[in-house]
């Protein structure tokens, strides 16, 4: 029903939709007849030349014109649409088939309270709040999402429990992959309420050397390459919720005798095979990265990865021999340069240490309109990338982003890297006067967990949501994050298969 009023018509229904008509045919006991169901696509730009192209496909002369006869899969719960899907998909293992340990991500319903960018901040919210002098009503005017009572989290009585218990608690300030390559602080406690989903259990299996592949189950948008982490890791890395995968697991977190002894995060299946390549729980790992970093394996699988966990294809699975170990040693050694790309943890030689690749040290270059260094007065970001949403939320802004063509040298120092960069490129700006020179249209777009990383993180640097000019190594971290992405699309043609 179009609202809006007489001759303005407005369409109620915002969202893509999917019409379907199920009928039953009218049959004797003794007849039967075979079920059947046709699909098709209608991807007009405008919702009007839509409508005229369904309403014109009644006329067809038959449902053939059109349509195609689908067949659902019930592995991938009944699918009413085509599925991209390899033929050996079923044959390889799930991950959770390899990795039988893996967590969600933690969720406070708290952001604004319980994680910072600066841990001094993060500290005096803590430290106010956990001071028995500052009533509730002090705290409330101060920082009001931590002394609201919702369902499931009574407010004042959950601070009256942790001041008789006393705190705060030194030790619960870590660092929390909140965003992708965006790593900030969190006061994170197992107990006494103050987080939504501290996930306990979790915890104890981050530790020094250790690394989590982050990925999920079934995505709600289009499915996105899995991350690393080093860290302790948020349920919003990923966009419908993620799961962070151990490659190592400590034993005081599962009950071991032997305590303090790191054992492989591998099923019965996936040691048994990894004994006969004589490989580790290491080397699986950064194969089954490569593998969700494929370009090739994505398209190839795009319909089944949006329905279930991702599958690995694995040669000679389940049982393998030593012969299959050089199959798969090309692509641990590319999943290996992938995660130590993508964990913003680890410096990368020639991409974020010096000397910088000549094709990568061209790439988000600080620079001024008047062509003089950055100093302390540029570090300001003003440029419209984010504002205060309600509650807690930071909502995107449009920013400035200028694109242009690539500089003749700029093209000369990209050279062969050009076709996965992209034609042109962009200079992204703090300010008025400040800006990160040339950063290729793929790497400004590109996408991890549902976010546009490089916006994303510009978003919560505002100076109206961060409070204060970002600091000569933060403006360092945007530009070495954007020559990690380059980096990493570079490799992407390479592939891994």
């Amino acid at each position: 029903t179009p609202a809006g009023g007489q001759g303005h018509p407005k369409p109620i229904l915002q969202q893509p939709a999917s019409i379907a008509l199920l009928s039953r045919n009218r049959t004797t006991a003794d007849e039967s007849t075979d079920a059947y169901i046709r699909y098709r696509d209608f991807h007009q730009a405008k919702a009007e030349e839509r409508r005229k192209t369904l309403l014109d496909s009644l006329d067809a002369d038959t449902m053939d014109d059109g349509y195609a006869v689908l067949a659902p899969d019930v592995r991938l719960g009944l699918p009413f649409k085509p599925m991209t899907i390899e033929e050996q998909w079923f044959d390889w293992p799930a991950l959770p088939d390899l990795f039988p340990v893996s967590f969600p991500g933690v969720k406070t319903s708290r952001d604004g309270f319980l994680v910072d960018i600066d841990l001094d901040r993060l500290q005096t919210r803590i430290g106010d709040y956990f001071d028995p002098a500052l009533s509730h009503e002090e705290i409330a005017r101060c920082y009001p999402s931590v002394m609201k009572t919702i369902a499931g989290f009574n407010a004042g009585k959950i601070r009256d429990t942790l001041l008789a218990r006393g705190g705060p608690n030194e030790d619960a300030f870590v660092r929390f992959a909140y965003r992708p390559f965006d790593t900030r602080w969190l006061y994170w406690e197992a107990d006494g309420s103050l987080l939504d989903r501290p996930r306990p259990n979790y915890r104890p299996h981050v530790f020094k050397g250790n690394k989590f592949l982050v990925t999920q189950q079934k995505p709600r948008r289009e499915w996105s390459p899995s991350q690393v982490i080093s860290r302790i890791g948020c349920l919003d890395l990923m966009d419908r919720g993620a799961t962070c995968i151990p490659t190592w697991l400590h034993n005081d977190g599962l009950g071991q005798k032997e305590i303090g002894v790191p054992q492989a995060n591998l099923s019965v299946l996936a040691q048994h095979y990894l004994a006969h390549l004589e490989l580790g729980v290491e080397d699986l790992f950064h194969h089954v990265l490569a593998i969700l970093h494929d370009p090739a394996y994505r398209a190839a699988n795009a319909g089944a990865l949006r329905m279930e966990w991702p599958r690995i294809s694995l040669p000679g699975w389940p049982h393998g021999e030593a012969r299959h170990a050089d199959e798969l040693a090309r692509s641990v050694v590319h999943g290996r340069k992938l995660a130590a790309l993508l964990d913003p943890e680890t410096p990368v030689p020639g991409v974020t240490q010096t000397p910088l690749r000549p094709e990568i040290a061209v790439i988000g270059v600080p620079a001024t309109t008047d062509g003089r260094n950055m100093t302390n007065a540029h570090f300001t970001v003003t440029a419209g990338w984010g504002r205060r949403g309600s509650g807690d939320a930071v909502m995107p802004g449009k920013g400035r982003a200028v694109e242009r063509p690539y500089t003749p040298a700029e093209r000369s120092a990209l050279s062969d890297a050009l076709p996965a960069l992209g034609e042109t490129t962009f200079d992204v700006h703090l300010n008025g006067e400040a800006f990160w020179r040339n950063i290729p249209a793929a790497v400004w777009d590109y996408r991890l967990g549902g976010y546009q990383v490089l916006k994303k993180w510009l978003s919560y640097r505002e100076s109206a949501i961060l409070g204060r000019k970002l600091q000569p190594a933060e403006v360092q971290y945007f530009a070495d994050t954007a020559r990690r992405i380059g980096a990493l699309l570079m490799m992407s043609r390479s592939g891994s298969r």
